[in-house]
């Protein structure tokens, strides 16, 4: 935590043009960790005019070159895993186990993946008398949430260095210390200076003036849907390029030849992890109406084995939600979704027995819940499943596609080929079948209003690449 007071720009630690400073909470405690500086359009155009510097010597890079650089990163982020998962577990309150297994590997798994594709992408081939050429995009500017710091970070910055692009990063002010570190991690491992640049602040400051930017040539958010449209709507000015990865209200289809108790144990637990916060989260678990009260009974007891408790103790399983803000939405989504007649399953209102501070929100299931409430409608981003019935094959895909957002989906099912075409009705960018996982490579992103454009190996890296056609050469 040496520079919480600075950003990094231009290869070097500096202080931020103004005396704005937010507090960093830890969600387990809800004490102060420490205070961070917050920037200004000020800081955004020193950051920006020091990656367009860069790109004009960094987009001619080789490729050789690049690799090298993405091979040093990797190593050097292994020397600071610890150090990592510390600041993760602190400042959003992942599980010790959670953070050192899943959250800081995933933002190590990025770089690797971004270094296999461009190991093998083709940058330039002959279509008859024209060359095609993948060129870098330019200056991007990269917007990140909490809830992933180090994946959603990664899956950035790896990418937009492979393509040859230079960067600004805005963090999350929620979990801003992972974020710091990493920049550590950048120079060390010998970015070059104006290549990768860091600007903390608020959304509405430098979120804001970073997607407004005339010297910015494309923004990258993940975030809430709010969130994507309103850096939509800063950057049209300059039609820039947008690419955005935003909310979810997946579904899980449980078609009645699954084995339900299997079905259910790995839906659940999908969702409980990190404490619910990930948009891919497929918290609509559908079941045959003939089935609910199985499927009820199913789901209390996977609840009540879910273990909630201080991050650091080795035997939880959910830590706290992120912040004060997020755990008031959740208990009033809660309450709503009971006045509105949604049967209680597990969990509840309120802190879990025997936590009386911290961010802990009860693993919670919601029965009888219908596909227009707002439980159901509305993205939770918490440990909360509602359990919704069908009828019949088309009337669980009729609901699963019954929302404004299109990130991910799934079908359990003992006939695999039955999943499959179930599986191919669903409108999501992400399909998982009877509980296999992302591969960190395969694209990652969705349809309708949970974004545009695609994260992970060679998709991710075509984000950050423009095509060019040369005409001329002989046939």
């Amino acid at each position: 935590m040496d520079h919480v007071g600075e950003f990094y720009i231009d290869g070097c630690w500096v202080a931020p043009s103004g005396d704005q400073w937010r507090a960093v909470v830890n969600p387990a405690t809800e004490r102060d960790i420490t205070t961070v500086a917050m920037g200004d359009s000020s800081d955004v155009d020193v950051a920006v005019a020091a990656a367009r510097r860069a790109f004009e010597t960094y987009s001619l890079v080789s490729r050789g070159d690049r690799i090298d650089l993405l091979n040093n990163i990797i190593e050097v982020y292994l020397t600071r895993s610890e150090e990592l998962t510390d600041a993760v577990t602190l400042e959003m309150g992942a599980p010790l186990t959670l953070a050192r297994e899943e959250q800081v590997p995933a933002g190590l798994g990025q770089f690797r993946q971004a270094l296999a594709a461009l190991a093998d992408f083709e940058v330039a081939h002959r279509d008859g008398s024209t060359e095609i050429l993948y060129e870098p995009v330019g200056v991007c500017a990269l917007i990140t949430p909490w809830n992933w710091p180090l994946l959603l970070i990664a899956s950035k910055v790896a990418p937009a260095l492979a393509a040859g692009c230079t960067m600004v990063l805005k963090p999350s002010e929620l979990a801003p210390l992972s974020a710091l570190l990493f920049a550590e991690v950048m120079a060390e491992a010998g970015v070059p200076s104006g290549v990768f640049n860091l600007v903390n602040g608020e959304g509405m400051t430098v979120g804001a003036a970073l997607a407004r930017h005339p010297d910015v040539d494309l923004v990258s958010i993940t975030g809430s849907t709010r969130a994507g449209v309103e850096v939509a709507r800063n950057a049209a000015g300059t039609v820039k390029r947008v690419h955005q990865e935003l909310g979810g209200k997946s579904a899980h289809i449980v078609l009645p030849d699954a084995d339900l108790n299997v079905a259910l144990t790995k839906a659940l637990w999908d969702v409980m992890e990190n404490s619910g916060q990930s948009c891919n989260a497929r918290t609509r678990i559908l079941v045959r109406r003939d089935q609910m009260d199985q499927a009820k009974a199913i789901a209390s007891h996977i609840a009540a084995s879910v273990v909630v408790g201080p991050p650091e103790d080795r035997a939880t399983h959910v830590g706290p939600v992120v912040s004060s803000t997020q755990f008031d939405k959740i208990q009033a989504m809660i309450g709503r979704a009971l006045d509105q007649g949604a049967h209680l399953v597990a969990g509840g209102l309120g802190r879990p027995e025997g936590l009386h501070e911290g961010y802990f929100v009860r693993p919670t299931v919601l029965g009888d819940v219908d596909n227009d409430m707002e439980i159901a409608r509305e993205e939770v981003f918490g440990p909360v499943v509602t359990l919704i019935a069908y009828d019949d094959e088309d009337d669980a895909v009729r609901i699963a596609n019954d929302t404004p957002y299109g990130l991910s989906g799934a079908v359990s099912s003992g006939d695999l080929e039955r999943a499959r075409r179930v599986a191919r009705r669903i409108r999501a960018g992400m399909v998982h079948i009877n509980g296999k996982g992302i591969d960190g490579k395969s694209p990652f992103g969705g349809y309708k209003q949970s974004g545009n454009g695609r994260e992970y190996g060679v998709f991710g890296l075509r984000e950050f690449l423009e095509v060019k056609s040369v005409f001329g050469f002989n046939p």
